[in-house]
């Protein structure tokens, strides 16, 4: 399935985004770097990034049982993130219904300071890999909901 150009861009900008650091060779004679793509999604609209530095960059498997749960918290910097396999059920305030559901392949971003939720509601494992870019120091998931507010 070919992609369209501005979602290869979005792509190529996650993925320098969770390889941040790597570089390949200058030239022919250094050995060749193996590369093993993980995951990828396509997201419908541009990608904003946007975290006060110092910032530290994670990048995660989570995987959540059927009937399992982040709970809820929110994050002080941004997440981008692919579903491997599986299905996300994400309970948030920037949906117009509070709720959207992501299957397998698609891409999520969750933004700073929103209270929400991630689900696995159908029967399989979820597994979705997210690289987290968060303020240097900061947890990548904010469990006090009272700190939440004071984040927007």
């Amino acid at each position: 399935m070919a992609l369209s150009r501005r979602r290869r861009a979005i792509v190529a900008s996650v993925f320098l985004v969770a390889t941040a650091g790597f570089c390949l060779p200058s030239d022919a004679s250094s050995p060749a770097p193996s590369i093993k793509e993980v995951a990828q999604g396509a997201q419908t609209g541009p990608v904003k990034v946007a975290v006060s530095g110092p910032v530290q960059v994670n990048f995660r498997e989570v995987t959540i049982p059927p009937a399992g749960s982040t709970g809820k918290h929110c994050h002080h910097g941004q997440l981008v993130g692919v579903v491997k396999s599986g299905t996300l059920t994400h309970y948030a305030p920037v949906y117009p219904s509070g709720v959207h559901v992501y299957r397998t392949g698609d891409s999520i971003t969750e933004g700073t300071g929103y209270v929400h939720e991630g689900r696995n509601e159908g029967s399989a494992p979820l597994v979705l890999w997210a690289t987290y870019m968060t303020p240097e120091g900061k947890p990548l998931a904010e469990t006090d909901l009272a700190q939440c507010d004071r984040l927007r």
